[in-house]
């Protein structure tokens, strides 16, 4: 193999702080929330993913783009992270069913990245000093201009994403003569959500971000759904509302992620920011209707209040996030509405929580027996 001398790159911190390391052939520059995933294995999965729309992504995993691409494993329509950060970056990589190498792939996508990082340093920082803002760059005799660059990206607190992940114009899953109707709320929805309604029986009609109650209810869906997504959920004000009245309307609904909170939302019970927020395959939670542990995958930067979700007469906490304690499932004491702050549809991660599709569809079921 030929030796290729990379030219030099750098995280520039909010506060300032810098980490150098080198370009993987991309020149330029990125911005957006650094945040880390401690995931071993999915990074293609991971990059794909709406709700890391606006940040940059820091992996824990030493090696990235050993297995390649692979074009059946993607969560969305592009990349959606803003850059990559990482240790070793593999330009060459194994995999009988590949379909190119990582590199490529970025190029392709016009995506900054930068290796050769000290991540566990970074990382580290990170959870010390919380998610913030910062830049990644090839430029780096240019550190002022940088930090200039910098000051003028937004913070995540209070920044709606929703609008630039999805769907423009609603569209069609699953087989048209299936037994279950669903109306998806499209607020940064990933492919393999939709994946596990479809193989359940369900047709799913999934809507823009700021579609109307009207609008779900005019496929006359059997259930409701409110997807994952990135930002801050308060500024989803027409998400809420439909929310608001589904809820009313005393209907079938599930909401993953995003989703969650804007249910949260919704009965009163208020969101938060969080230092790090959660990123990976392997966060344990309890299930505190039947005691059991799961593994799940996460991605989020928010959460509900707890103390206001306790105190919600109408809301039962169903799970908690064992590391930190942070509300993980709701369900609303009287109503067919659920939802978890996690993936049950993995993707990548494990598939303990994917028992919580079949619960919604037995919602459904037991909805549709009662008007009949």
């Amino acid at each position: 193999m030929k030796y290729q001398q990379r030219k030099k790159a750098l995280v520039l911190l909010a506060d300032g702080t810098i980490f150098y390391g080198k370009s993987v052939g991309i020149e330029g520059s990125a911005t957006g929330e650094i945040c880390f995933n401690t995931g071993m294995t999915g990074y293609q999965e991971i990059f794909t993913d709406p709700s890391y729309f606006g940040q940059l992504m820091v992996t824990t995993n030493a090696h990235i783009g050993n297995y390649g691409v692979n074009d059946n494993e993607v969560e969305s329509d592009s990349i959606k992270i803003s850059g990559l950060i990482c240790r070793n970056f593999s330009f060459t990589h194994s995999r009988v069913d590949s379909n190119g190498n990582l590199l490529d792939w970025f190029k392709k996508h016009k995506l900054v990245a930068i290796s050769d990082v000290d991540t566990r340093a970074l990382v580290s920082y990170i959870r010390d000093n919380g998610a913030m803002n910062a830049i990644i760059s090839t430029d780096v005799e240019n550190i002022e201009g940088l930090k200039k660059q910098l000051a003028a990206v937004p913070s995540m607190e209070g920044l709606e994403l929703a609008s630039k992940v999805s769907t423009k114009e609603p569209y069609y899953i699953g087989e048209e003569d299936a037994p279950i109707k669903i109306s998806a709320l499209d607020i940064g929805i990933k492919k393999n959500i939709l994946r596990n309604l479809a193989k359940r029986g369900a047709y799913i009609k999934v809507f823009p971000y700021d579609s109307k109650f009207e609008d779900l209810e005019s496929f006359n869906p059997d259930g409701y759904f409110i997807s994952n997504g990135p930002g801050d959920p308060e500024p989803l004000k027409d998400a809420i509302e439909v929310a608001k009245e589904i809820i009313k309307r005393d209907l079938p609904l599930f909401g993953i992620c995003l989703g969650h909170q804007v249910i949260a939302l919704a009965n009163g019970i208020s969101t938060y920011k969080m230092h790090n927020g959660h990123r990976g395959i392997n966060h344990p939670i309890k299930n505190l209707l039947t005691g059991k542990g799961e593994i799940t995958s996460q991605n989020h930067g928010f959460a509900i209040n707890r103390e206001e979700a306790e105190a919600n007469p109408n809301v039962e906490i169903t799970h908690m996030h064992l590391n930190d304690h942070t509300v993980a499932g709701i369900r609303l004491k009287d109503k067919s509405v659920f939802s978890v702050q996690y993936h049950p549809e993995a993707s990548p991660g494990p598939n303990d929580s994917v028992y919580l599709f079949d619960q919604f569809i037995a919602n459904i079921k037991t909805f549709k027996n009662s008007l009949s």
